[in-house]
């Protein structure tokens, strides 16, 4: 577990680990496949209609950022790798932005975003999410204790993501997820500071996995979640993660 800084925060890492299945179980992962539905005002002003997904298929690659979204637009995939983003049918790439990182959040994207600008987001937030504890074993992280209960983490350029610096607030009694604080600098990098609430946590072959999340405003100065409003709502109804061949 390199990149973990002091005593308290390799024990916390450990912990954390051990809460979602072990080190062992997630640094032989292959991939995840899931199914969700999601959607919320955020997404309704960026989207319209279109910022609703109902049932919606994942396959994410866990040691690589790579995921893909199944009939994501119509008959279109939604491919991520990294800060690229593409559209495919049937393997054959339909639309492509690299670098998609670079457009946000100026120009059109303050008021609308397209297929591209939607799959950019959802695919490296659900990649974030999906393959969380596989962050915890990854040497270009790194992690320090931020309290008892709080894992501070700082990720990499090369790896899309909300914002470098992001914490996570464990379940004192269980070691799982229950409250992630992040700045969504896609929307804004100044004002779109979040919580996302994890909860209803399932097992899916002995790994955990929350079912139900909600990303609402994060109180300015005592962090955690305000009570209103829901910007973003989550609800994961299947998960699996196997294991590379």
């Amino acid at each position: 577990m390199t990149g973990t800084s002091g005593t308290a925060g390799a024990v916390l890492l450990g912990r954390t680990l051990a809460a979602y299945g072990g080190a062992d179980r997630w640094g032989s992962a292959g991939r995840i496949e899931a199914e969700l539905s999601c959607g919320g005002p955020l997404f309704r002003w960026k989207r319209g209609s279109a910022g609703t997904f109902d049932r919606l298929r994942v396959t994410a690659e866990v040691a690589t950022q790579r995921i893909r979204f199944h009939d994501f637009d119509g008959s279109l995939d939604g491919v991520l790798e990294g800060h690229e983003v593409r559209l495919e049918r049937d393997g054959a790439v339909a639309a492509r932005r690299p670098d998609a990182r670079a457009r946000f959040p100026g120009g059109r994207r303050l008021l609308r975003w397209d297929s591209l600008d939607m799959m950019y987001f959802l695919g490296y937030a659900l990649w974030n999410y999906l393959a969380f504890p596989a962050l915890l074993l990854r040497e270009d992280m790194s992690w320090r204790a931020d309290g008892p209960d709080t894992l501070l983490a700082r990720f990499p350029a090369h790896l899309a993501t909300h914002c470098p610096e992001q914490r996570f607030r464990l379940d004192p009694a269980t070691g799982l997820v229950t409250e992630h604080e992040y700045t969504a600098e896609v929307f804004g990098r100044g004002w779109a500071h979040a919580c996302h609430l994890t909860s209803e946590y399932r097992d899916a072959d002995g790994v955990p996995y929350a079912s139900r999340r909600r990303v609402m405003p994060r109180r300015p100065r005592a962090g955690g979640a305000m009570p209103r409003p829901v910007l973003i709502r989550a609800d994961i109804h299947d998960y699996a993660l196997t294991k590379t061949r």
